[in-house]
C-alpha cells in the first residue's frame, strides 16, 4: 500500500472524523520516520557527538569510564536518540502545527509561526550558552572540588546525562521571553503589572533558577543569571508588542 503525505486542511475547511483520524495517522508516521532516520544518522556520527559533549571537561578527565559490558553501546545509543530527537524536533513541531493550524485564523497562524521562529532562535542561543559557558564552568568546579581527597573518575553515562540535562535546562531557561509574551498576549499579564511588580518577578525568577536541574552552585548561578537578563528583556519586549497590538486595530479600521 502506497502512503500518501498528509494534506494540510485550509482554515474553515470541513472534514469528517475519519479524514481527521487519517490525517493524524499520516502525521504520526511522518514524526516516527523522521525520529528514526535522524537517530540513525546521529548514531552514524556518535563518535563526534560524544567527543563534542566531553570537550568541556578538563583534558585529564576526557577519557570516560564504563562499568558494564553493554554500557558503551547503550550510552552511545542514548546520545544518538537524544540528538535524533533534537534534529527531528522541527519536523515534529511542524506536523503538530499543520494538524492544529486549520482551527486558527490566518492572522493567528502568522503570529504563531513568528513565535515558533523566535522560540527556535532562543533555544539555539540557550544551548550555545550552556555549552560554551554553563557546562564548562560546572564541570570545572565539580571535578576540581576536593580533588586532593578523591580519585576523580567520570562514568560515561552519568556525565553525558548530566551534560544533556544542563544543555536542555539552559535551553528552556532561554524560552522565558516566549512564556511572558504569551501571557501578555492572552491577557493574563499586562506590561503595567510586569513593571510594577519587578521585585516579585525577580524573586520568582530566583526560585525557578534554584529549582532548575543543577547539583552545584556554579550550575545554578549560570542558569539563574540569564533568567534575570531574559526577564528584564521580556518586560521591554512585551511593552513593544503591547503597543503594536493596541495600534493594529486602528490601522486596520482606517
Amino acid at each position: 500500500m502506497r502512503l500518501k503525505p498528509p494534506r494540510r486542511l485550509s482554515h474553515g475547511e470541513e472534514a469528517t472524523l475519519g479524514e481527521h483520524l487519517e490525517e493524524l495517522r499520516g502525521r504520526l508516521i511522518v514524526c516516527i520516520v523522521a525520529l528514526v532516520l535522524t537517530s540513525a544518522i546521529a548514531f552514524a556520527f556518535h563518535h563526534r557527538l560524544v567527543k563534542w559533549l566531553i570537550e568541556p571537561l578538563p583534558p585529564e578527565h576526557r577519557h570516560l569510564l564504563t562499568l558494564g559490558v553493554a554500557e558503551p553501546f547503550t550510552t552511545s545509543l542514548k546520545v544518538s536518540i537524544v540528538a535524533g530527537l533534537a534534529l527531528s524536533f522541527p519536523i515534529i513541531l511542524w506536523q503538530v502545527w499543520s494538524f492544529l493550524a486549520p482551527a486558527a485564523a490566518e492572522h493567528t497562524q502568522r503570529i504563531v509561526v513568528a513565535f515558533v521562529l523566535f522560540a527556535s532562535a532562543l533555544l539555539v542561543c540557550g544551548v550555545l550558552f550552556g555549552y560554551f559557558l554553563a557546562l564548562p564552568a560546572a564541570v570545572h568546579f565539580l571535578t576540581s572540588y576536593d580533588s586532593g581527597l578523591y580519585n576523580v573518575q567520570i562514568r560515561a553515562s552519568n556525565y553525558l546525562g548530566f551534560a544533556v540535562q544542563v544543555l536542555v535546562a539552559v535551553g528552556v531557561v532561554f524560552e522565558l521571553p516566549i512564556f511572558v509574551l504569551a501571557l501578555v498576549r492572552i491577557g493574563v499579564l499586562t506590561t503595567a503589572k510586569l513593571r510594577r511588580n519587578r521585585r516579585l518577578g525577580y524573586f520568582i525568577v530566583l526560585v525557578v533558577g534554584v529549582c532548575l536541574p543543577g547539583v552545584d552552585p556554579v550550575t545554578t548561578l549560570m542558569e539563574t543569571i540569564p533568567l534575570f537578563v531574559l526577564y528584564e528583556g521580556s518586560i521591554w519586549l512585551s511593552v513593544l508588542v503591547d503597543k503594536r497590538i493596541r495600534h493594529t486595530p486602528a490601522v486596520e479600521s482606517s
